[in-house]
């Protein structure tokens, strides 16, 4: 058994709403030198970057669990965790007829570039991925599922873009056994509030948007192995500390 010390929740460039400073060496070299040893880049609705950090973390010596934001039609944003990129691509390719296609502002929001494992622009993203897909919460659990993932509801404690603050309840019949707090709560303090939720298990995760908002070693999981496949269960029904 180890005691992994994880983020599974960054976004890099490729997301409107970070830093242009997140770019996959960046994100890996300093999730490196704050001595993490799993991370997840979890762009919105998007995967593009994570071929590069994928090669870049290996090269550290990080394990990258592949991952994904999607967020519903009723606004709640979903992490989609996947047991290789491979599976997570297939995703990206579902994800193709189910976005809104707006277009996106580059001087409100900024660009959204897919860059390579040396920072070069490789692709920029023209539509918004920042706005609703058109899957609603059930079509979306089902279709991670479906693919071999694992999906966990979003900073469940935050009044905005949670499955909480939009729905008031995590759906029995979803089977959504783990939940993510922000870096902005603590489990004692969700419990006072939420007490129905003492027996689901949870990740904290950093959300980051610019590089000083990566986790130093604070969360950590326990893994009887330091791999993918044995995050993935444990995400699906193992326990987490």
């Amino acid at each position: 058994m180890m005691k992994a010390a994880t983020d599974l929740h960054i976004h890099s460039c490729l997301s409107p709403c970070a830093s242009s400073d997140m770019t996959p060496n960046n994100i890996v070299l300093m999730s490196k030198l704050k001595g993490l040893d799993v991370i997840a880049v979890c762009d919105h609705n998007h995967t593009g970057n994570l071929k590069a950090v994928s090669q870049l973390a290996l090269s550290q010596g990080i394990l990258l669990l592949p991952g994904l934001e999607l967020e519903t039609s009723e606004e709640i944003h979903l992490l989609c965790y996947f047991p290789s990129l491979d599976s997570i691509e297939q995703l990206q390719s579902e994800l193709n007829q189910y976005y809104q296609y707006i277009p996106n502002r580059e001087d409100i929001f900024g660009p959204q570039w897919i860059l390579d494992a040396q920072d070069e622009p490789l692709e920029k993203i023209d539509f918004l991925l920042t706005t609703s897909t058109t899957l609603d919460l059930y079509q979306a659990v089902a279709l991670v599922r479906d693919l071999g993932g694992v999906p966990v509801p979003a900073h469940v404690d935050r009044e905005s873009y949670s499955i909480l603050s939009n729905l008031g309840t995590v759906p029995a019949d979803l089977s959504l056994f783990t939940l993510e707090l922000s870096r902005n709560t603590t489990k004692e303090r969700f419990f006072q509030q939420h007490p129905e939720y003492m027996e689901r298990r949870f990740i904290t995760s950093s959300d980051a948007h610019d590089l000083s908002m990566i986790l130093e070693r604070s969360f950590f999981m326990d893994l009887e192995e330091r791999s993918v496949a044995c995050l993935i269960e444990k995400l699906k029904a193992g326990s987490l500390h």
